[in-house]
């Protein structure tokens, strides 16, 4: 499950059970020995879309897409001839 809260925080909840290593099912790495929940906060840039924000899970592998705001566009300045 992944959530944002305050408007500013990224917030990624999972409570899956794993499949022991008897049964084909090898790991890289885990983030826990015992299958408990897991729960993980990040705090967004200020200039983060966050109704833009994508998830995506493939091969046991969460991708999280935060997009940018585009950047306020530079006041043009130019010369004023004084006479």
């Amino acid at each position: 499950q992944v959530t944002v809260e305050d408007e500013n925080t990224l917030v990624i909840k999972s409570s899956a059970k794993r499949k022991r290593e008897g049964e084909g099912c090898k790991y890289i790495r885990l983030e826990r020995r015992s299958p408990q929940k897991l729960m993980r906060r990040f705090r967004l840039p200020e200039n983060a879309n966050v109704s833009a924000i994508s998830a995506k899970c493939e091969n046991g592998v969460l991708r999280v897409v935060v997009e940018k705001h585009p950047p306020p566009p530079k006041p043009k300045s130019f010369q004023v001839a004084i006479s």
